[in-house]
C-alpha cells in the first residue's frame, strides 16, 4: 500500500513541475468564456421560474428514483420524456441516461462485440475510448475528419466496423462532414455512431436533423448538460437497438435512475429552445463578431467553440492568468490532453456575452501574440 501511495504521489509531483496539474475550484466570477453554456439557459431566470413550477406543482419529483430503470427505477416521467425526445428527433426511439459519459459508456461498449471493429476519430471523447476497452471489440483511429485515411482504414477491414465520429469537436471546434461518412458507412456496409452533444441545441436539434440522416446513423448521442442548460442525455436509435441496450448494456442496468426532476428539466428544456429561437440567432452573430476579430484559430467560422493555439503549456498559462486577471473566465488545454505543440485556450462563445466583452478578450489575445 505505502509502495503504491508513493508512486500517486511521484506522478502528482511531475504534473506539478509540468504545470499539468488538474485542481477543482470553485466556480470563475469571470466574464464567460469558458462554459458549456451556450445558448445562456442554464443561467435564464424565466427557465428556471418554469422549472420552480414545475416543482412547486409537483414535489415529488425532487424525490430519488430508489434504484435502477429495470428495479424500481423507472417513472412515468422518464418514459412520457423518451417518447417525446424520440418524436422532436423523428426516431422511433430514445434512452435516457444520468449524464453522456455514461450514455457513451453504455453506447460504445454494448453494441460492437470482440469480433467487430470501432473505427474512431483521432479526436473523438475520452468516454468513446474508454467504452470500446469494456467493449472488448478492437478500435482503430483515422486521422481527424480525414475521409481519404478513413476509407483506407475501411478497406483493410474484413469483420463488421462501427465509425464512430462527432458532429462537432470540442477540442478544435470544427464539424465532421458527416454527410460524405454516411455515404461512406453506407458504401462498406458499416454501423455510424455519432456524438451530437455540442451540436444540439446550437443548430437546433443537432447536424443529424439538419442533414436529415436519422435513417442513415445507427445511434446518436445528444447530451443536454450543454446548450440545454440542463443533465443528462440520451441515445437515439431504433426500438431493436434500445431493446438491445436495456437488456445487455451494463452502464444502463447496473445504475439508479435520476430524480424526476431531471427528466422533466430535460423535457421542459426542449420546449423552452422551440420557444427561443432568437438565443441561437444571437450566438451566431457572437461568433461573427469573435470572427471578425482576425485571430488564427483552426475552428469552424460557425461554431460556438473557438481554439487558439498557443504551442508552450508554459505561454500559455501565463495568457490565461492574464486575461483571468482582467476578469475574463477561459479555459486553458495543455498536453497530454492535446498533442505537445497544439496546445490551446478554448474559447466559448454565448449568446449572452456582449460585443465588447468579445473584442476586449480577443484584443488581450492579440497584445499577447
Amino acid at each position: 500500500m505505502l509502495k503504491s501511495v508513493h508512486h500517486f504521489q511521484e506522478s502528482l509531483e511531475k504534473r506539478k513541475e509540468e504545470g499539468t496539474l488538474r485542481r477543482l475550484q470553485s466556480r470563475s466570477e469571470g466574464i464567460d468564456f469558458y462554459s458549456n453554456d451556450y445558448l445562456g439557459f442554464a443561467r435564464n431566470k424565466e427557465l428556471q421560474n418554469i422549472l420552480l413550477k414545475k416543482i412547486n406543482d409537483n414535489p415529488g419529483l425532487l424525490s430519488g428514483s430508489t434504484g435502477s430503470r429495470l428495479i424500481s427505477g423507472n417513472s412515468n416521467v422518464v418514459t412520457t420524456t423518451e417518447s417525446f425526445i424520440a418524436k422532436k428527433h423523428r426516431v422511433s426511439s430514445a434512452l435516457l441516461f444520468p449524464s453522456g459519459y455514461n450514455a457513451n459508456l453504455a453506447l460504445f461498449s454494448t453494441l460492437p462485440n470482440r469480433h467487430d471493429t470501432i473505427i474512431v476519430d483521432e479526436q473523438i471523447h475520452r468516454s468513446v475510448h474508454d467504452a470500446c476497452k469494456i467493449s472488448n471489440a478492437r478500435k482503430i483511429k483515422f486521422k481527424h475528419n480525414d475521409l481519404n485515411d478513413l476509407e483506407n482504414v475501411l478497406k483493410r477491414q474484413e469483420g463488421h466496423c462501427y465509425i464512430t465520429i462527432e458532429s462537432l469537436y470540442s477540442m478544435e471546434g470544427d464539424f465532421a462532414p458527416i454527410q460524405k461518412i454516411s455515404e461512406m458507412a453506407r458504401h462498406y456496409n458499416a454501423d455510424l455512431l455519432l456524438d451530437e452533444a455540442h451540436a444540439f441545441g446550437v443548430f437546433g436539434h443537432g447536424l443529424i436533423e439538419k442533414y436529415n440522416l436519422q435513417d442513415q446513423i445507427t445511434a446518436s448521442v445528444i447530451t443536454y448538460g450543454k446548450a440545454l442548460g440542463a443533465h443528462g442525455a440520451a441515445i437515439l436509435c431504433n426500438d431493436t437497438v434500445k431493446s438491445y441496450l436495456i437488456n445487455f448494456a451494463s452502464p444502463f442496468i447496473y445504475t439508479t435512475s435520476a430524480q424526476d426532476f431531471q427528466w422533466m428539466s430535460i423535457k421542459a428544456g426542449y420546449e423552452f429552445l422551440e420557444s427561443n429561437r432568437e438565443a441561437a440567432e444571437k450566438l451566431q452573430h457572437n461568433i461573427k463578431i469573435f470572427r471578425e476579430q482576425g485571430l488564427n484559430s483552426p475552428s469552424s467560422e460557425k461554431s460556438p467553440i473557438q481554439a487558439i493555439v498557443i504551442p508552450h503549456n508554459q505561454k500559455l498559462g501565463v495568457l490565461q492568468k492574464t486575461l483571468s486577471n482582467e476578469g475574463f473566465a477561459t479555459y486553458a488545454i495543455y498536453s497530454p490532453t492535446v498533442k505537445e505543440g497544439t496546445e490551446r485556450l478554448r474559447i466559448c462563445l454565448h449568446s449572452f456575452n456582449t460585443e465588447e466583452e468579445i473584442i476586449r478578450l480577443t484584443g488581450i489575445i492579440k497584445e499577447f501574440n
